[in-house]
């Protein structure tokens, strides 16, 4: 499991030499494989750097999850299996992600003891 804003050096390269709309893409282009997972976040759903990843990430053959807030935005149209906090609040919906986050991560930390 990486996350694709860990390496903040990288990601201002590319959005510097290409636009931050392309930060996630580029990295997926280095390290995705299909039948990968890639989890998507944005609080509105309409972030265009996430969407542009979820796009080319049904694209390439991987299974993509957007976390967003409800209604949705684009996010919640284009990813294939979706949880939404039931909230237009962002704090609310920021919260429900740390949530689902830490949830995810136990999930796998336990799986590894088992």
């Amino acid at each position: 499991m990486i996350s694709l804003t860990d390496n903040i050096p990288w990601m201002t390269a590319l959005a510097n030499d290409l636009d931050y709309g392309q930060v996630f893409v580029e990295q997926l282009k280095n390290y995705a494989e299909p039948g990968d997972v890639l989890i998507a976040i944005s609080g509105s759903g309409n972030s265009k750097n996430v969407l542009e990843a979820v796009s080319w990430a049904n694209e390439h053959g991987l299974m993509t999850i957007g976390m967003t807030g409800r209604p949705g935005g684009d996010l919640g149209k284009l990813a294939k299996s979706v949880l939404f906090v039931e909230s237009s609040h962002m704090g609310q919906i920021e919260d429900g992600h740390f949530l689902a986050q830490h949830m995810i991560g136990y999930y796998f930390m336990e799986a590894d003891n088992a």
